[in-house]
């Protein structure tokens, strides 16, 4: 059995949040309180588990008791997705984003898991070495816009 962490929690009760409704408006400190956490714990699994190139949209308001509004982002057809994380490349990407990208085309059926495992191998650090994050971007692109032609 796999031993869970606090974040996971976290996460997976948000997820399970936006399963319902379809978005999430959480106080920081409710959440927070509930976990038994500190609320920097709360932005940090915000931070690094519901990012844009995972395909969610996150929106923090202050004052007046606060609160962060998360939302699944959904397209309407496969065109839009992939023309959408087409123009959110940059001349670089990480590993890490690169991987989250794939993942939601993964999650959004637009590839197979195999594909994406045959993809996540040819694209990582150890194998593109100090140039990955160049070649990478470049990869994706084209993959993005041959996958768009094949919709």
């Amino acid at each position: 059995m796999v031993s869970r962490n606090t974040s996971d929690n976290i996460e997976e009760y948000i997820k399970q949040l936006l399963a319902q409704t379809g978005s999430a408006e959480i106080k920081r400190s409710h959440l927070a309180d509930a976990f038994q956490v500190v609320p920097s714990q709360i932005n940090y699994v915000i931070k690094t588990r519901f990012t844009e190139s995972r395909g969610y949209a996150v929106e923090s308001k202050r004052g007046g008791g606060g609160y962060i509004r998360i939302v699944k982002v959904r397209f309407s057809d496969q065109h839009q997705l992939l023309g959408n994380l087409l123009s959110s490349i940059g001349e670089r990407i990480s590993e890490q984003v690169f991987n989250d990208i794939i993942q939601q085309l993964f999650d959004d059926k637009v590839i197979t898991e195999r594909e994406g495992n045959l993809i996540l191998v040819a694209s990582s650090d150890e194998v593109l070495g100090e140039e990955g994050p160049y070649i990478r971007a470049r990869m994706l692109r084209r993959l993005l816009q041959r996958l768009d032609r094949k919709g």
